[in-house]
């Protein structure tokens, strides 16, 4: 059984607090089923990325990044096209001077 998006959500911010990062939601979807991406800023080297679920052709759910940029107004305008597309979207912001992303499940390299 899968948790829902509200859940999962709280979990990783928790997860990131107790690491030292700092995550807020900065944009709320669908509490049951809404897709999540995570914007992940470093602000030793100014750099941001973003991280969407996906299904691998196996079926495994992981995590990608969906654009190659690290500048923060190039995957700003992605998010905003994303939310167009779909409106349930969550979106949630994580700061770390190290640039972790917190997520446990697998993270595809690229």
């Amino acid at each position: 059984m899968l948790l829902s998006t509200d859940v999962w959500v709280a979990a990783l911010i928790r997860r990131a607090e107790l690491g030292g990062g700092f995550a807020v939601v900065a944009r709320k979807g669908d509490p049951r089923a809404g897709a999540v991406i995570v914007k992940v800023m470093n602000r030793s080297d100014n750099t941001a990325r973003l991280y969407a679920e996906a299904t691998r052709g196996d079926g495994e759910r992981v995590w990608m990044r969906p654009a190659a940029s690290e500048d923060e107004p190039d995957l700003d305008r992605y998010l905003e096209r994303a939310v167009r597309i779909d409106p349930d979207l969550w979106i949630v912001e994580i700061e770390d001077k190290q640039g972790r992303h917190f997520l446990t499940e697998p993270v595809e390299q690229g």
